[in-house]
């Protein structure tokens, strides 16, 4: 049976990663490396794919899955009328982890209390099951060869037979464990000893100790930390650490909607894409992984085509060949056909990406490290292609399959790309032509302004040609190409923030590309939200107003966080505090968030109130003379009483209580469709 996408954990290594669901089931691993074929893809055919699963023979109960803090080793905990098992699954990393020739997935599995059977199925698909296997079984593991990959799983939990696979069950009371290592093995050579729990909890040490050092880099201090720190953790796992690349993702073919035909590969390197990481990693601390990405790109540099430019997207290795295939014999995500491995993509023009290319190098200058006169002589070939074809059309950043047109984001992307030339030349004084550069900046400005403006939709427009919204000219003002208190770029936002129902692009606080029925992009089918234009509407809302009211700064969070949404409809200026009110009541009558226990003397607040405590405490606690953190505990008891019944009103104002605070239930995010 299918797991939601959300059930699924990840855990690598910087060189692969796999998915383990909530189920103790790996279902996708490519392995060694993220753009290898996979081993284990239950997750595009639960009946063909592979999987290797270590979960209670009952499956009755509750399971839950939570990271080890400020890590990237993933616990799945299973909830049963027996007991309580605990599964802990890792890939190495580490100074004795990762050098050793090998990539390790370490899976540990313990009773924490009660006694329960638990169960073991191993059964790998090679090359996204299209290739045959052997089977050898010993006293400490089995080993799986097929013709171009052998894999091992080493433990002492005995194995037997069945199918393609093995299965194996086993008995634990409280207190005891098995551990399992799923490794690459040479034929003949074995499936590798099995580790003790010593040595498998030597490993853990060495992890944890691994990201926690590397997570202590972080300079990031302000409100959501726990939420920075975990997608850090995530972009981190992207990085391909043998040559500094970055993946767009590690996983291919999950669709943006059920039944859909928008299923990619995005096991490769988006030059937008890993230039937008990089920025994100730079600004909260994390220079080495610029610097990597930057020497990759000088690679890139170095071999771009005759004429100076570059391809969109790149192997993880550097290599420009991702012919697209389809894999007819897997159903895809819960029947969700066609499963496509490579990228055809790869071959179109995309002109934005050398904006984003040079407003990353342009940034890693700034806060990182001053670049090298070899990568400016390299850019500046890449600047004046640029020059020369900005006016070419071309597919755009959303990967259109029809043929090329003139996408407003792409010239705005071209003016960055000449924007940032000029001021890095400029800081540095390196040699450039720079009435050129300028001459072509301007009219770029000029063009877009002249054409991708539609007086009928009153906004900036997807293309010269059309008048199509599209979210992604909502980066404008974060990129200095406009004010974002223009009239022109306010009435952009508004379109854009108006609901689908009523022609805009916005559900639910959440923001579509743009609407697949006016545009035509080739495929057939829906799409859901994307995060990345959700979010830049929320920095427009910051940049626009000032916020004074933390009602309007829990809306925004409880918007990007999964909370239920408000009827469907999107934020207005009219109803706003009517829909404030909406939310907070129904966010308090969420046990996850608010809770009394009376018989314990205990309140029990979601984190969200104490990452916002300092919010509260201008409007709902103004000049009491008290210590900081009773201010802002006073404040926030003050913001939520008026939405409590009478009884519970009362007892939060009384304050005879202790105030707990809730982990963050990350559950709530499995209300959204959205990528």
């Amino acid at each position: 049976m299918y797991q939601p996408i959300e059930n699924y954990g990840v855990v690598g290594n910087m060189r692969t990663a796999a998915l383990v669901g909530k189920n103790g089931s790996i279902d996708w691993l490519c392995f060694p490396h993220f753009d290898s074929p996979s081993v284990f893809a239950a997750i595009l055919d639960e009946n063909k794919g592979g999987h290797f699963v270590i979960s209670p023979v009952d499956e009755q109960g509750v399971s839950k899955q939570l990271y080890w803090p400020e890590t990237n080793v993933l616990i799945t905990r299973f909830h049963r009328d027996g007991g309580v098992a605990e599964l802990i699954d890792f890939m190495p990393v580490g100074a004795k982890s990762s050098h050793d020739g090998h990539n390790l997935l370490i899976r540990k599995v313990s009773v924490l209390s009660g006694e329960l059977t638990l169960k073991e199925v191993c059964q790998p698909g090679f090359n996204y099951a299209r290739d045959e296997h052997a089977m050898v079984l010993t006293e400490k593991g089995v080993c799986f060869h097929s013709p171009k990959q052998s894999l091992g799983v080493a433990t002492d939990v005995p194995f037997e037979r069945k199918d393609n696979g093995v299965v194996g069950r086993f008995t634990l009371k409280e207190g005891q464990s098995s551990v399992f290592v799923l490794q690459g093995v040479e034929q003949g050579h074995g499936c590798g000893l099995p580790f003790t729990e010593k040595q498998a909890t030597e490993q853990f040490k060495e992890t944890v100790t691994y990201w926690r050092g590397w997570l202590s880099r972080c300079t990031y201090t302000g409100r959501w930390r726990e939420m920075v720190h975990r997608s850090a953790l995530v972009l981190k796992l992207l990085t391909f650490e043998p040559t500094g690349a970055i993946v767009a993702a590690p996983t291919c073919s999950l669709p943006e909607t059920l039944g859909g035909q928008r299923n990619w590969d995005y096991r490769y390197v988006w030059i937008r894409d890993a230039a937008f990481t990089v920025y994100a990693l730079m600004r909260i601390g994390f220079q080495d992984e610029a610097a990597r990405f930057m020497e990759w790109i000088l690679s890139r540099c170095r071999e771009a085509n005759p004429d100076g430019s570059l391809q969109l997207m790149y192997g993880i290795d550097g290599r420009s060949d991702m012919p697209e295939d389809v894999l007819h014999h897997l159903e895809g995500y819960k029947k969700s056909k066609p499963v496509r491995i490579g990228n055809a993509a790869s071959d179109q023009l995309q002109l934005d990406i050398y904006g984003e290319l040079m407003d990353s190098v342009y940034l890693y200058n700034k806060y990182g490290t001053p670049v090298s006169y070899e990568l400016w002589q390299k850019l500046s070939r890449i600047v004046d292609w640029v020059c020369d074809h900005w006016q070419r059309p071309d597919q755009g950043i959303w990967e259109f399959r029809t043929g090329g047109r003139h996408y407003v984001y792409s010239k705005l992307m071209c003016w960055v790309a000449l924007d940032r030339a000029l001021r890095l030349a400029n800081k540095r004084s390196f040699p450039a032509d720079i009435n050129r550069w300028r001459q072509i900046r301007d009219a770029i400005y000029r063009d877009i302004i002249e054409k991708g403006w539609s007086t009928e939709r009153n906004a900036f427009v997807q293309a010269y040609e059309n008048d199509v919204l599209d979210a992604a000219n909502l980066i404008m003002p974060l990129v200095f190409f406009m004010s974002p208190t223009d009239p022109m770029m306010l009435s952009t936002i508004d379109a854009i923030n108006g609901s689908v129902r009523e022609g805009g692009l916005t559900s639910s606080g959440l923001v579509y590309r743009y609407n697949v029925t006016e545009s035509v992009d080739g495929l057939q089918g829906e799409e859901g939200t994307f995060n990345i234009c959700s979010f830049w509407l929320i920095e427009h809302q910051i940049l626009r107003v000032k916020f004074d009211e933390p009602g309007i700064h829990m809306a925004m969070v409880c918007a990007a966080t999964g909370c239920p949404p408000l009827r469907h409809e999107p934020y207005t200026g009219a109803k706003l505090d009517e829909q404030l009110a909406d939310q907070a009541r129904r966010f308090l009558a969420h046990s996850a968030k608010f809770r009394i226990d009376r018989g314990k003397g205990r309140l029990y607040l979601s984190p969200i109130f104490k990452w916002f405590a300092a919010d509260f405490v201008k409007k709902y606690a103004p000049g009491r003379n008290i210590g900081r953190q009773t201010k802002e505990i006073s404040s926030v008891l003050n913001y939520i009483a008026p939405y409590l019944s009478e009884t519970n009103k009362k007892y939060v104002l009384a304050g005879k209580y202790k105030i707990k605070y809730l982990d963050y239930d990350w559950s709530l995010n499995e209300q959204r469709t959205s990528r």
